[in-house]
């Protein structure tokens, strides 16, 4: 027999055994999308979705965590962006509304949502206001009820510390400390915080990365249609109609109505097991219970308990390696640096 006819059936049978579960064909012609593994990969995400970034290094990237840690970055000299966002809580704070300058919980009642994976979100903020992560990062330094410092105090402040200027230099050149550096150079390591699951082994072809359990939970997840909104790469991310088939029972809490059309970002399912409590206003802290809420909200159809306790095993998955973050040592304040406003 002809021996390249051999090595072609061969060939056939090994790429055959490679898509053995048609469940990740599914999942995947679905809209699901593994997670990059690169900054290159990120930036072809970030190109698909039409998402401005700047150019990546680790320099910048390392400043960017300096401020992401920087408590001086607010008015009271005592809240920085892992208050909000720690990164040792799912990248979220574990409360119902975000509370901020003066101890005071967020106006519009609005819960943190995680900073892991944001940068793969095709809108930033419950509203979608941002398109960006610099964007983003903008909006609570100014905040008055988050982190209270105008964009010119901001400035003031990590330009009276040398070493911060040094850096900047180094990397922006002429342009130095800025407000848009600030905020670019804060993006630039939120970037890194990509968590990679067994979920995206699985949809890469490890079809033993899921148990069966999480498989079946993953076929009722695309089955009863929660697809339809937590989908691309982020299961989630996009903006997207709420409230479509009923109206959510806790509605009520807070005075958010999504954007100028009602709109709202879905949140990312990735981590989701440790980012409770639940929905734009931190109402429901029971995952089980989120579930069928949605059932409800979005899809007009009941979800019984047996079956969101399905679901929830396929989202466990989704569960990802954090990279490993070292708390940076911050510049010592000068005679220049503004003092704290409590």
């Amino acid at each position: 027999m002809n021996m390249r006819f051999i090595h072609a059936v061969l060939s056939m049978c090994l790429v055959g055994s490679l898509s053995a579960n048609p469940l990740i064909d599914e999942a995947k012609n679905a809209g699901l999308v593994p997670l990059p593994k690169d900054q290159k990969g990120v930036e072809k995400i970030l190109t698909d979705l039409g998402v401005e970034f700047s150019k990546f290094t680790e320099e910048k990237a390392e400043l960017g965590k300096k401020l992401y840690f920087e408590p001086r970055l607010s008015k009271s000299g005592i809240i920085s962006c892992n208050t909000c966002h720690n990164l040792g809580l799912g990248g979220t704070d574990g409360i119902s509304a975000a509370v901020g300058h003066k101890w005071v919980a967020n106006p519009h009642h609005l819960n943190s949502p995680t900073v892991y994976n944001s940068v793969l979100n095709s809108s930033q903020f419950w509203d979608g206001r941002a398109g960006t992560l610099a964007d983003q990062a903008k909006g609570p330094i100014e905040a008055e009820p988050e982190m209270a410092t105008p964009a010119k105090l901001a400035v003031e402040k990590i330009s009276s510390l040398p070493e911060y200027v040094s850096e900047f230099k180094k990397i922006y050149g002429k342009s130095g400390v800025t407000f848009d550096n600030i905020a670019d150079a804060i993006a630039t390591f939120e970037r890194t915080l990509i968590t990679p699951s067994r979920f995206d082994e699985f949809l890469e072809g490890n079809e033993k990365a899921l148990t069966k359990k999480e498989q079946e939970g993953l076929r009722l997840f695309i089955d009863k249609g929660c697809i339809a909104c937590h989908n691309g790469v982020n299961l989630g991310g996009s903006m997207q109609a709420f409230q479509i088939a009923n109206k959510y029972k806790f509605a009520h809490l807070g005075d958010f109505k999504g954007d100028e059309n009602g709109m709202v970002k879905t949140p990312t399912l990735r981590n989701i097991t440790e980012t409770a409590p639940y929905f734009h206003n931190g109402a429901i802290w029971s995952l089980n219970e989120a579930i069928r809420e949605m059932g409800s909200v979005q899809l007009g159809i009941n979800i019984s308990k047996k079956e969101a306790a399905t679901i929830e095993e396929f989202l466990k998955s989704l569960t990802g390696k954090k990279p490993e973050i070292t708390y940076p040592q911050l510049p010592v304040s000068t005679e220049k640096t503004p003092k704290p406003e409590l």
